[in-house]
C-alpha cells in the first residue's frame, strides 16, 4: 500500500521483443534476486519466455521453454510447495494446459501436460478446496465448460471436473464473492454477453453459475473491491462496445447491472490497481484497437473518471501493473500482440 499520493504519470514506453503475438503475461520475481521478472506467452511461438530484471527496472533478452500450440495465458505461483514460483499456462490449440516446474534460479524444466479437452483461455490458480494447495481453474470454450484441476499436493494435478456455464467462456477469476470465506469462480461468457458466478460450496465443488448481463463479447474480468465496502465487484471490458462495465456486488454474492465506462477500441483485457497512490484501485485496460493502454482514475466511490491513454504497440492485449523499477511506484507492462514485443512504461 502506497502512503502518499504521487499521480498517475507513465513515461513513453520502452520495448523489449519476445516471440511471434506475446499475449498472456506474468511479472513475478523467478529467480530469487528481489526483482520483478517478466514471462509472456508467446502464442504464435509456442513457446513461453522469461525476461530476468536487469535490476533497475530494464530486462535481458528473454529465454524461451517450449510449450503447447498458441500458449495463451499463464499464471505464475508455486504449486508444488517449494517456495520457488512455477509457470501455469493453456496451450489453447493443444487443449490442455502446461506446468512448468521452477529448477531453481529462474530456470525451469520441460512442461506437464494435463488435458482440458477444448480449446482453454485466462485460466486462474487458486486454492479451491481449502487444503493449503493452488488448483487451477481454467475456462474451456470448445466446451462451453470451467474446469477445476485440483492439486494432487506434489504439484501434480488430478483430472479436470467440469462445470457448464455460458458459451465460450474465455476467463476465470477465483474470488470469495459471497463473504463465507469460500473462493468462488467468476467466468466471462463471451458468446453469451454475460459473466457467470459459480458459489463454492465448501469442498472446491461448485454451484450451477448465476448469469449477469454484461456489454457484447466480454473476454477478460478481474474481480476486486473497488467501492471500499469489503465486497469484491466485477470488472470487465466489453470489446464489442468499446466500454467497461463494472458490477458493484450487492453484498451477498449478487452483483447489481453493470456501469459502463468509454474505452478505446476493443478493450481487450484490464488490470485493478491503485495506480495514483491514494488508495482507492483503479482501472487500467488495453486498448487492442486503439494501441493505447487506457487509466480510469477511481472517483472514490467505485465510480470512474474518463480513461487517459498512453500509446503502445500494435494490439496491446495483456498487462500487469507492477513496480519493476523499485521507486515503490507502479509500472505498467503490456504485451503487443501485433508488434512481437512487450512494452514497459514506468511510473513518472
Amino acid at each position: 500500500m502506497y502512503l502518499i499520493a504521487y499521480g498517475s504519470t507513465f513515461s513513453n514506453q520502452v520495448t523489449y521483443t519476445v516471440g511471434s503475438k506475446p499475449v498472456g503475461l506474468a511479472v513475478i520475481d523467478v529467480n530469487s534476486d528481489g526483482e520483478p521478472d517478466i514471462i509472456v506467452a508467446n502464442s504464435n511461438s509456442n513457446n513461453v519466455g522469461v525476461l530476468f530484471n536487469a535490476g533497475n527496472g530494464t530486462f535481458l533478452a528473454q529465454t524461451v521453454y517450449t510449450a503447447g500450440v498458441f500458449p495463451h495465458s499463464l499464471v505464475v505461483v508455486d504449486v508444488n510447495n517449494d517456495s520457488r514460483p512455477d509457470i501455469i499456462v493453456t496451450n489453447t490449440n493443444s487443449n490442455n494446459v502446461g506446468v512448468f516446474l521452477n529448477a531453481g534460479s529462474g530456470t525451469f524444466l520441460p512442461q506437464t501436460t494435463y488435458s482440458t479437452g477444448a480449446a482453454s483461455f485466462l485460466l486462474s490458480v487458486v486454492d479451491v478446496n481449502s487444503d493449503s494447495k493452488p488448483d487451477i481453474v481454467v475456462p474451456n470454450s470448445g466446451t462451453n465448460t470451467v474446469g477445476v484441476l485440483l492439486n494432487a499436493g506434489n504439484g501434480t494435478f488430478l483430472s479436470q471436473t467440469t462445470y457448464p456455464v455460458g458459451a465460450s467462456p474465455h476467463t476465470s477469476a477465483v474470488a470469495d464473492v459471497n463473504n463465507d470465506s469460500k473462493p468462488d469462480i467468476v467466468v466471462s461468457n463471451s458468446n453469451s454477453n454475460n459473466v457467470g458466478v459459480l458459489l463454492n460450496t465448501g469442498n472446491g465443488t461448485f454451484l450451477s453459475q448465476t448469469t449477469y448481463s454484461s456489454g457484447l463479447s466480454p473476454v477478460y474480468l478481474a474481480v476486486m473491491d473497488v467501492n471500499s465496502d469489503g465486497e469484491p465487484d466485477i470488472v470487465v471490458p466489453n470489446s464489442g462496445l468499446n466500454n467497461t462495465g463494472v458490477l458493484l456486488n450487492a453484498g451477498n454474492g449478487t452483483f447489481l447491472p453493470q456501469v459502463t465506462y468509454s474505452t478505446g477500441s476493443d478493450p481487450a483485457a484490464v488490470k485493478i490497481a491503485d495506480v495514483n497512490g491514494d488508495n482507492i484501485p483503479d482501472i487500467v485496460v488495453t486498448n487492442f484497437g486503439s494501441n493505447t493502454v487506457g487509466i480510469l482514475l477511481n472517483a472514490g466511490n467505485g465510480t470512474f473518471l474518463s480513461q487517459i491513454t498512453y500509446s503502445t504497440g500494435t494490439n496491446p492485449h495483456y498487462a500487469a501493473v507492477v513496480d519493476v523499477n523499485n521507486d515503490n511506484k507502479p509500472d505498467i507492462i503490456v504485451t503487443n500482440y501485433g508488434s512481437g514485443y512487450i512494452s514497459v512504461l514506468l511510473h513518472s
